[in-house]
């Protein structure tokens, strides 16, 4: 893939992983103050939400997939499933094991995680 078409598909995952964040934070927002839920179901839904924001945006537009839903739908979310446990292995290792700081921990995992799924979703989500 051509520099500039790698560099415009970053941006693209980019700005749906902001997409994705603010669906996640707006729906758990919502859910705790206009529906009066628990932050923690509110969050849940939010994420649920974020999920399927984030798979529409990255197999239409950042990866331009046309591989079938039967099939990149469950490995987008085995990817997030992966990717989940690696953020709370990160935290756990980081924080309990290491005792670093709670904010630069989260800052690694924060870089790192993005970094894996881009490769992963690049390579095998989302590839015909």
């Amino acid at each position: 893939m051509p520099n500039g078409e790698l560099i415009a598909r970053l941006f693209r995952y980019g700005v749906s992983g902001g997409l994705s964040a603010l669906t996640h934070f707006g729906a758990g927002l919502a859910g705790v103050r206009l529906l009066g839920l628990a932050p923690v179901v509110a969050s849940g839904l939010g994420f649920a939400a974020s999920v399927v924001v984030s798979y529409v945006l990255q197999r239409a537009w950042v990866f331009r997939s046309s591989r079938r839903h039967g099939v990149a739908g469950p490995r987008f979310l085995a990817v997030t499933g992966m990717a989940f446990s690696l953020n709370t292995a990160v935290l756990w290792v980081g924080s309990s094991v290491l005792h670093g700081p709670y904010v630069v921990v989260q800052a690694v995992a924060i870089v790192l995680i993005p970094l894996l799924n881009y490769a992963v979703n690049s390579r095998w989500t989302f590839t015909a």
